[in-house]
């Protein structure tokens, strides 16, 4: 029996973004299926940003359309996990008091329970009555992700998590991300590592000047060969 039919997700078609004269996403158009893992590179101001928060539905695009399979236009945010480069976490709390908080927000049944799994799942409960404000940069950053997942949603989406993390705090996370694939969930990670993002994705976007230059999938660019493809396109 061969692998079970892709199921998209969500449809791009055509967004773009401006932001006055200044054109931040430029006739996108890409096609997302449950399960995919995309690796989104590309220099700074390339608009990786602003099409994770379009995705998010954190910004309306100027032109183009974003279509949900199926379609839930009321209930995308709740479908969509987000780490930024603000944590959102409440450095006077406990990690498990900001877990339990972000349980409830969302209405999660069980939240205590279900803050107490997510300390387990990122490698805290030694430090889930610490206040955040005492945590480690590679602390914070696991504790936002469980943040992000409290409501363990369709997509979740990840701008740069691995900005300001030593090479312990880095193995971690690329533990804990590797985890979160084969269970039918969407993942969008934009990093500026390409081989952290090759060796987590299902298939990569290079982004430069707005625009999707090059789409690639899992073992059709050897790591070097795309990291010469990359730095051309970008360049160009």
């Amino acid at each position: 029996m061969g692998p079970p039919p892709e199921q998209t997700l969500l449809l791009a078609t055509q967004l773009t973004k401006r932001f006055g004269a200044v054109t931040a996403v430029r006739d996108v158009s890409f096609r997302a299926h449950e399960g995919d893992f995309i690796a989104i590179f590309g220099p700074n101001g390339a608009g990786k940003t602003t099409l994770l928060q379009l995705i998010a539905n954190l910004s309306q695009p100027t032109q183009g359309v974003l279509e949900w399979f199926p379609e839930k236009p009321d209930q995308v945010r709740c479908s969509v996990g987000f780490v930024s480069h603000q944590s959102l976490l409440y450095s006077e709390l406990s990690g498990f008091e900001n877990l339990l908080f972000f349980s409830r927000l969302y209405g999660v049944i069980r939240p205590r329970k279900r803050a107490q799994e997510l300390l387990d799942q990122m490698g805290l409960q030694g430090a889930g009555h610490r206040l955040v404000k005492h945590y480690s940069s590679g602390m914070k950053q696991r504790l936002t992700l469980a943040r992000a997942l409290a409501h363990d949603p369709e997509v979740l989406l990840l701008d740069e998590p691995y900005a300001g993390l030593d090479q312990h705090g880095s193995r971690l996370l690329t533990g804990i991300l590797k985890g979160l694939r084969g269970d039918r969930r969407t993942v969008f990670l934009i990093t500026h590592n390409l081989m952290e993002g090759m060796a987590l994705a299902t298939r990569a976007l290079i982004m430069n000047r707005g625009e999707i230059v090059h789409e690639t999938g899992l073992g059709e660019l050897e790591s070097e060969k795309l990291e010469n493809l990359y730095f051309r396109l970008v360049e160009s």
